[in-house]
C-alpha cells in the first residue's frame, strides 16, 4: 500500500490517465486490426457464396435445361419433320452458351467446379456432333417419319451420359454450397467470439479506469474541496494540505497559498473597486465624449462635402468658357488638357454626391413606413428606362413582391445600384438578361431573401468582399465608369434595414446578389420593441 501510495504520487493525474488511456488504445488498435480481418474475411466468404458459388448453382439449372430443350427440339423435328420444332434446339445452344459464360466467370476460382463444367460442355459437343447434328441433317422437311424411330431414340444413350455429367456437376456445385455455409458459419463464430472478447476488454479496462479515478482522483478532490469550503466559509485559519498524485498536491499548495493571502488582500481589493469604479466613470464619459465626435465628425464631412461643390463647379464653368473664348487660340493639347480638367471636375462632383448620399443613409431624415419592394423596383426600373432600352435588356421579376419598412427612397437606390451595376457590366457578346427572385429566408425566420441575377462578365470568388468596400474597384475607369461606391452603398442601406448583403459564388455564369429585409410584420415587431426600451430609458 505504502508502495503504491509512492508511485501514485511520483506519478500526476494526467500520467495515470496516459497510462490507462495508452492501454486502451493499444486494446483499440489491436482489436480494430482483428475485426477487420475477421470482417473481411467474412465478407469474402458471404460474397464467394452469395455472388459465385449459388448464382453458379442456379445457372447449371439453366445450362442443363438448355440441354433438355436441344434434345427436346431435335427429337420433335426428327418425328414431325417441322422446322418450327428446331427453334427449342437453336434457342437451347444460345442458352448454353451464355450459361456456360456466365459460369466460368463465376467459377473463374474453383478449377475443380470448371472441370465439372467443361465434361458436360465436351459431352454436349460430342452428343450434337454424333447424334442431333446428323439427324437434323438426314430429315427432309415436310416428310414426317421419314427417319426410323430407332433412329431418333439412338442418341437417349448419350444423353443419358450428359445427363451423369450435369448430375455430378450439381452434385459438385451442391457441395461447394455447403462447404460455403459451413465456412461462413465457422467464419461468424470465430467473429462473434472475437468481438465479444474484445468488448470484455473494454468493459473491464473502463471499470479499471473508474477504479484508478476513485483512488487517485475522486477522494483527494473531496478532501481539498472539504477544505477549501471551510475557508469559503469563513475559516481562514484552517491550513489545506494536499495528498495523492502530484499535480494534485501542487494544486493543494496553491490553494493554500492563495488563502494566505486573502486576508491580506481584502483591504488591496476594496481599494481596487474604488479605483474601478472611477474608471467605469471615466470610460463612460469618455464613450459620450466619442459620440460627439462621431456625429461632430459626420456633420463636419457633411459640410466639408457639401462646400466642395461651388469650387468644383467654378473649376468646370470656367474651363468651359476658357474653351469657348480662345479654343481657336490652343492647340489640340491645350484642348485635350481642358478636357481632362472639366473631366475631373465632373467626376469630382460625382464623387462629392455620391460621398454625401453615402454619409445620409441612417443619418438624415431615418423614414420608417411601410414600403412595397415592388413600387420601390418599379420607380428604379424607371430610372433606369434609357439604359434598359440602350442596352435591350430582359428584366424577368415577380408577379408580386413583399412589403417590408423602411426608406422607400433609399430601397429604390438599393434596387437601382443593382439592377444598374448588371446592365453596366453586361457581357459585350450577349443582351442583358436580370432576374429578381424573392422567397422566405432559411437561415433566418421573418427575413426575406431577394436575389439579382445577370449574365454579365461575373466577380471572381476572390474579390467577392472586395467590391462592397467603399471605392473598391476591379475595373479601370476607362473600361467601366463609376466611383466605386455604388456597392458600398447597397451593403450600408441593407444593414440599415437590419439585412445582409453578399455574393452568392455558387451561380455558374455573370453575378448573382442576395440580399435580407424583414418582413414588414418583423419590422413593425422590432420597431415597437425598441421604441418601448426607449420609452424606458
Amino acid at each position: 500500500m505504502a508502495g503504491g501510495t509512492g508511485i501514485g504520487r511520483r506519478l500526476t493525474v494526467q500520467g495515470w490517465f496516459f497510462l490507462a488511456l495508452s492501454l486502451m488504445v493499444l486494446l483499440v488498435v489491436i482489436g480494430t486490426a482483428i475485426g477487420a480481418n475477421l470482417l473481411s474475411r467474412t465478407a469474402d466468404v458471404t460474397d464467394d457464396l452469395l455472388q459465385r458459388v449459388q448464382p453458379a448453382q442456379t445457372e447449371a439449372y439453366r445450362l442443363q435445361a438448355a440441354l433438355v430443350n436441344q434434345e427436346t427440339g431435335i427429337r420433335g423435328y426428327a418425328i414431325a419433320a417441322d422446322k418450327q420444332f428446331l427453334a427449342p434446339y437453336t434457342n437451347g445452344k444460345q442458352d448454353e452458351a451464355h450459361s456456360a459464360a456466365r459460369l466460368r466467370e463465376q467459377l473463374r476460382d474453383r478449377p475443380q467446379l470448371l472441370a465439372g463444367l467443361r465434361a458436360v460442355e465436351r459431352g454436349a459437343a460430342d452428343w450434337r456432333r454424333t447424334y442431333a447434328e446428323p439427324l437434323a441433317a438426314a430429315v427432309t422437311p415436310g416428310r414426317p417419319h421419314a427417319v426410323d424411330q430407332s433412329t431418333v431414340d439412338s442418341g437417349k444413350h448419350d444423353f443419358d451420359r450428359l445427363r451423369t455429367l450435369s448430375a455430378a456437376q450439381n452434385a459438385d456445385l451442391a457441395r461447394a454450397v455447403t462447404e460455403g455455409r459451413a465456412h461462413l458459419a465457422h467464419q461468424r463464430t470465430v467473429r462473434d467470439t472475437v468481438l465479444s472478447g474484445m468488448v470484455a476488454a473494454f468493459l473491464l479496462t473502463g471499470v479499471a479506469l473508474a477504479v484508478l479515478v476513485r483512488l487517485l482522483v475522486t477522494r483527494p478532490l473531496e478532501a481539498l474541496s472539504t477544505a477549501s469550503e471551510r475557508v469559503a466559509a469563513g475559516d481562514f485559519a484552517h491550513r489545506i494540505t494536499g495528498d495523492g498524485p502530484a499535480d494534485l498536491t501542487a494544486v493543494a499548495g496553491a490553494v493554500e497559498g492563495m488563502r494566505r493571502r486573502i486576508v491580506a488582500e481584502l483591504d488591496a481589493s476594496r481599494e481596487k473597486e474604488e479605483v474601478l469604479g472611477r474608471q467605469a466613470d471615466e470610460l463612460d464619459a469618455q464613450a459620450v465624449e466619442l459620440r460627439r465626435s462621431n456625429a461632430e465628425l459626420e456633420q463636419f464631412a457633411y459640410v466639408a462635402s457639401h462646400d466642395l461643390q461651388e469650387p468644383l463647379r467654378k473649376v468646370a464653368s470656367f474651363c468651359q468658357l476658357l474653351e469657348k473664348r480662345y479654343g481657336d487660340q490652343l492647340d489640340e493639347r491645350g484642348l485635350q488638357y481642358i478636357d481632362f480638367a472639366v473631366d475631373g471636375a465632373k467626376r469630382m462632383q460625382v464623387l462629392i454626391n455620391d460621398l454625401l448620399t453615402f454619409s445620409r443613409v441612417g443619418r438624415l431624415d431615418d423614414t420608417r413606413e411601410k414600403v412595397g419592394l415592388d413600387q420601390a423596383l418599379d420607380k428604379a426600373l424607371h430610372n433606369l428606362a434609357a439604359a434598359v432600352e440602350e442596352s435591350e435588356a430582359r428584366i424577368d421579376r415577380p408577379e408580386r413582391l413583399p412589403e417590408t419598412v423602411g426608406d422607400p427612397t433609399l430601397l429604390t437606390m438599393l434596387w437601382q445600384n443593382l439592377v444598374g451595376n448588371a446592365l453596366k457590366f453586361r457581357h459585350p457578346d450577349r443582351a442583358p438578361q436580370v432576374s429578381v427572385t424573392c422567397a422566405p429566408d432559411p437561415e433566418t425566420p421573418g427575413m426575406w431573401r431577394l436575389c439579382v441575377t445577370d449574365n454579365g462578365i461575373g466577380i471572381p470568388e476572390e474579390f467577392t468582399d472586395k467590391v462592397f468596400v467603399i471605392f473598391q474597384r476591379l475595373h479601370s475607369r476607362d473600361a467601366y465608369g463609376g466611383t466605386g461606391i455604388g456597392l458600398a452603398l447597397c451593403k450600408k442601406i441593407v444593414e440599415h434595414h437590419g439585412g445582409r448583403i453578399w455574393i452568392d459564388s455558387t451561380v455558374g455564369e455573370g453575378t448573382r446578389f442576395c440580399f435580407t429585409l424583414p418582413s414588414a410584420e418583423e419590422a413593425t415587431s422590432t420597431d415597437t420593441s425598441t421604441d418601448d426600451q426607449k420609452a424606458l430609458t
